[in-house]
């Protein structure tokens, strides 16, 4: 099974299909004009659906960046 950053990775791309894999994992919603608040719900329901799990939606605000994903994940 891929590690939780690999997965992480696909989630992102599935929601911004035209970041590489570098710019995913320096992503910010400061940087992808994309990571607008739609496409924030859409992230967290792909990560929730990917890993199973019922994130805390009071601290999306902080999760705004892919490491800060990954950090909460791990």
């Amino acid at each position: 099974m891929p590690d939780v950053e690999t997965r992480l990775v696909d989630c992102f791309r599935a929601v911004f299909p035209d970041l590489s894999e570098a710019d995913i994992k320096l992503a910010s919603q400061e940087k992808v004009q994309q990571w607008d608040s739609v496409a924030a719900i859409t992230l967290v329901n792909v990560i929730e659906e990917e890993f199973s799990i019922q994130m805390d939606y009071d601290r999306l605000a902080e999760l705004d960046t892919f490491s800060k994903v990954l950090e909460y994940l791990t």
